[in-house]
């Protein structure tokens, strides 16, 4: 099969950017031998110093690096047409430059148990105040002053965003005996026959004890939990986003932390992260200070965007974002492409 595909695209070629060497770089090799695919694998994250390998590929297969419109044309000057990035979003790519150069954007979605899983264990460290709990075991201090927890059964989580993570979530919590309520531009019969309701946004706010995020970044819904959305909330409310960090103003959350309207946060993501997660930077100094005050406080626990990260989510980025390529080069319809 791989020798009929390889035929039929020629030398198709591939140039992977960010190609972790741990987890990826063997599953590139096995699909790539599977598809028919010649693949160029670099570690790097694309800039204009290393964009020169991918001559000769129509397609470069990215991680989260930020693409504005001249480092895509640099890549459109080596003849690439199509940008595959290994994530369900792609914000971090100026889709219309790429447009506008004749260049593709695609990404790869992955199953959406990850994301939800990792959300629900997020809700339950923040209302049993886990990182409390765990720094005082470190030290052994095992006095129970300050870390009487919640349960779910007595709260109300507001899920806001129904696609397929937020409505994975909401199954998940259904075993918790917990009441949900939800938001969404689109709403789902799914949702509502599974027992949730739908409330407006301002409702959301002012009802919910948790409140978890699942909605794409976008220009209408940046910062929308600013300090006014705060103020509207519960006393105490507890708040996770496994999304985008954009979707909160840091300044605003930590504000709400310090005056203790916000009660928790789980953050597997935050604003201004490109470039600093997925590296090593123990020796560096870091040039986001919200950061470095967020993981500080003893009710916030912070992750590296990684909610994703299991088996089946990379492998599967890996593989569609590969068959992606070979369905753009050989002209076939492309489940993939960002429309």
């Amino acid at each position: 099969r791989s020798l009929k595909i390889r035929e039929r695209c020629g030398r198709m070629k591939v140039t992977v950017y960010s190609c972790r060497p741990f987890d990826e770089k063997g599953l590139f090799e096995k699909y790539g031998r599977e598809l028919g695919i010649e693949l160029a694998l670099c570690q790097e994250a694309p800039d204009k110093d290393n964009a020169a390998l991918a001559k000769g590929s129509e397609c470069i297969n990215i991680l989260t690096s930020k693409m504005p419109r001249e480092l895509l044309r640099v890549f459109a000057g080596y003849g690439v047409g199509y940008v595959a990035t290994r994530t369900i979003g792609y914000d971090h790519i100026d889709v219309k430059a790429a447009g506008e150069l004749g260049m593709k954007v695609a990404n790869a979605p992955y199953g959406p148990c990850g994301v939800a899983d990792y959300t629900v264990m997020l809700i339950l460290m923040a209302i049993r105040k886990m990182k409390r709990i765990i720094e005082r075991t470190n030290i052994q201090d095992y006095s129970l002053k300050g870390i009487q927890g919640r349960e779910l059964k007595d709260l109300t989580v507001g899920v806001v965003g129904t696609g397929r993570i937020g409505r994975q979530v909401i199954r998940n919590l259904s075993g918790f005996g917990c009441r949900v309520i939800a938001y969404d531009l689109q709403e789902s019969r799914e949702v509502r026959e599974g027992g949730a309701a739908y409330v407006s946004l301002e409702e959301l706010w002012r009802q919910a004890d948790v409140i978890t995020l699942h909605a794409p970044l976008t220009d209408a819904n940046y910062h929308m939990i600013d300090r006014e959305a705060i103020s509207r909330m519960k006393d105490g409310v507890i708040i996770v986003n496994t999304a985008r960090g954009g979707l909160i103003d840091t300044q605003a959350l930590i504000a709400g932390i310090e005056e203790g309207k916000i009660g928790g946060a789980g953050l597997d993501v935050v604003e201004n992260e490109f470039g600093l997660y997925y590296y090593d930077h123990k020796s560096d100094i870091l040039n986001n200070r919200e950061l470095a005050v967020l993981r500080g406080f003893p009710n916030v626990t912070v992750s590296h965007h990684m909610a994703f990260y299991t088996d089946d989510c990379v492998e599967t980025v890996v593989r569609d974002s590969l068959l992606g390529c070979r369905n753009f080069v050989e002209g076939k319809e492309n489940p993939w492409e960002v429309k």
